[in-house]
């Protein structure tokens, strides 16, 4: 029976990629499936084989501490030469985005709130 192996939802195409290779290179009999039209199914990568199962798993967890490590590294140097990501550059960047998203968290959260602000009037 096929085992569910990595799920492709959420992830870059450039960690799919290095899946889909590191996968390929140890061997291990896989095939992917697709969410469809409708997204009813599932993005992901599943193993065929059961027997290679733990082989395979092992593989991954090794993989993606490697890729945590690294991409941990490259968010520090980042961070270190003062370009990484922050809210502020974020507002540069894309003014109007941010401001709507303010807005729209603002109004979600007086709408919630509204039913509530007249219980403490007599």
């Amino acid at each position: 029976m096929a085992h569910l192996l990595f799920r492709l939802r959420h992830v870059t195409d450039e960690e799919a990629l290095e899946v889909r290779e590191l996968l390929q290179e140890h061997g291990f009999d896989v095939y992917e499936t697709n969410a469809g039209f409708f997204r009813l199914g599932v993005d992901a990568i599943w193993l065929r084989d059961a027997s290679q199962r733990e082989a395979a798993e092992a593989t991954l967890a090794e993989y993606q501490q490697r890729r945590q490590q690294r991409e941990r590294a490259a968010f520090e140097s980042a961070k270190a030469r003062g370009e990484a990501p922050t809210l502020w550059r974020r507002f540069l960047a894309h003014p109007i985005q941010v401001v709507l998203t303010i807005v729209a968290v603002l109004l979600i959260a007086l709408l919630t709130l509204l039913p509530f602000a007249g219980l403490g009037a007599p």
